[in-house]
């Protein structure tokens, strides 16, 4: 669980409702007709921009914001030089038992390709293709949520037009023209809500996120090389290392 997230949301929408119940009541807030345009203006709008597929796995998408963990860069550093000094003691094919313990799809392919015996630069360019797929994936995520962000705000405005439009078809009865104007302003209001404390600040998450795995995806790729040319597990550790902030740094010293 992502605490951050979690406990972001749980600040933004608690400080809203505090406000508003310091202020009035909260039942002013509540707008059936109101959210209705504007969460499946939004919904729509993004279905007509990106394919139904992309859409409905939106829901996979957002959980990773909240609950995805990517592996620790220092972590894979100490599992890489195990892995290594197995290969130069034991021959290579002592890495086969070690694969089936391994949970991370990625990482179990490459020590196959390289248990295989398949060259280095081979290794390398199926392992790179894998990795460009896996950031695509992870940008249209993030890119879907974003054009999210966009699209309720304009659907607010639409709403906020549409009331305007009620309530001047309506001046000769001051009864309709609360109504109409509540769905004008609260549309708006829940528009960039949406838009700015969930849909944009969760495309961000993913971006972070993303870069995040890819950076570890990155240094497994390092490691597996490394090992299928038998290099010396000192000359990975200092590769790993330049991956890294020098405060969280393997030393062998």
């Amino acid at each position: 669980m992502d605490i951050s997230t979690v406990l972001g949301i749980v600040i933004a929408f608690g400080l809203f409702a505090t406000s508003i119940t310091l202020g009035g009541s909260p039942a002013v807030f509540i707008n059936f007709p109101a959210a209705l345009i504007v969460l499946g203006g939004t919904i729509g709008a993004t279905m007509v921009n990106y394919p139904l597929g992309h859409v409905l796995g939106l829901v996979g998408v957002i959980k990773h914001a909240f609950m995805k963990k990517v592996e620790d860069p220092a972590s894979i550093t100490e599992q890489f030089i195990q892995y290594a000094n197995k290969a130069r003691r034991e021959g290579i094919l002592s890495l086969e038992p070690v694969i089936k313990e391994v949970d991370d799809p990625y990482l179990k392919k490459g020590l196959q390709l390289t248990v295989d015996g398949m060259e280095p630069q081979t290794i390398q360019e199926i392992m790179e293709t894998e990795i460009s797929h896996i950031e695509d994936r992870h940008q249209t995520g993030a890119d879907i949520l974003g054009a999210m962000g966009a699209f309720a705000p304009a659907m607010g405005m639409i709403g906020t037009i549409i009331g305007l439009v009620l309530m001047l078809q309506d001046l000769d009865d001051p009864a309709a023209i609360g109504p109409a104007m509540a769905i004008a302003l609260i549309t708006t209001f829940y528009g960039v809500i949406l838009a700015n404390v969930l849909f944009v600040p969760m495309s961000g998450k993913l971006k972070t996120r993303s870069k995040e795995e890819i950076l570890v995806k990155e240094m497994m790729l390092e490691g597996i090389l490394c090992i299928s040319k038998g290099e010396n597990p000192r000359i990975i550790e200092e590769k790993f290392n330049s991956y890294l902030p020098p405060k969280i740094r393997r030393s062998s010293d």
